[in-house]
């Protein structure tokens, strides 16, 4: 093959690997002489080991999952204080209720899980519209996974219980303050 055609299917300047098993900074001035000696035109230059070419070449998936996995932490955390902040203002605007419920003989446990089932709910339908949407984005991520297919049902089921479980988390604060509001206090107040 001309160097023409090298030059058309390879752009400009050949590749070539060499194995040693010197240092590589030890075999770059002989592999110049050698190559000076059979063309002194050509100019030897971007040389790399085999690890620094390997590590090029997957920096950028891994920045983009770096990326993803934060992006990924502070939606969950930014879920969290949502779901929180819709409790609190839930228990908040039916103080009165629930203190009717308690004063007419409602245990604790009960306001307890009507909060919790609340918050409960709110998780499921948040589950269920991201799997939807993960389900829809997964082509958009499949050059980005190494090992798995974008639509595996182990990833998507522990994403599930971890949301599940914060959302019971979330819920369980605003549920025990409605456990213990005062009957005689909920109903005084406006």
């Amino acid at each position: 093959m001309d160097a023409e055609h090298m030059n058309a299917v390879y752009g400009k300047g050949y590749y070539f690997v060499v194995r040693t098993p010197k240092e590589a900074a030890a075999i770059v001035p002989a592999i110049r002489t050698i190559v000076r000696d059979i063309d002194p035109q050509v100019v030897v230059d971007n040389i790399a080991t085999m690890y620094q070419i390997l590590s090029n070449s997957i920096t950028t998936p891994r920045s983009y999952a770096v990326l993803l996995g934060t992006f990924s932490a502070t939606a969950l955390i930014l879920a969290t204080i949502g779901l929180y902040g819709v409790l609190s203002y839930f228990v908040t605007q039916r103080t009165r209720e629930i203190g009717i419920r308690i004063a007419v003989g409602a245990q604790r446990s009960q306001v307890l899980l009507l909060v919790l089932r609340q918050g409960l709910a709110f998780g499921i339908v948040g589950v269920m519209l991201g799997i939807v949407g993960g389900m829809a984005l997964t082509r958009y991520l499949e050059k980005m996974l190494f090992g798995i297919t974008a639509a595996d049902p182990g990833t998507f089921v522990v994403i599930a219980v971890v949301f599940i479980s914060v959302t019971l988390v979330a819920s369980y604060i605003p549920a025990q303050r409605a456990a213990r509001v005062d009957p005689l206090a909920a109903l005084r107040y406006e």
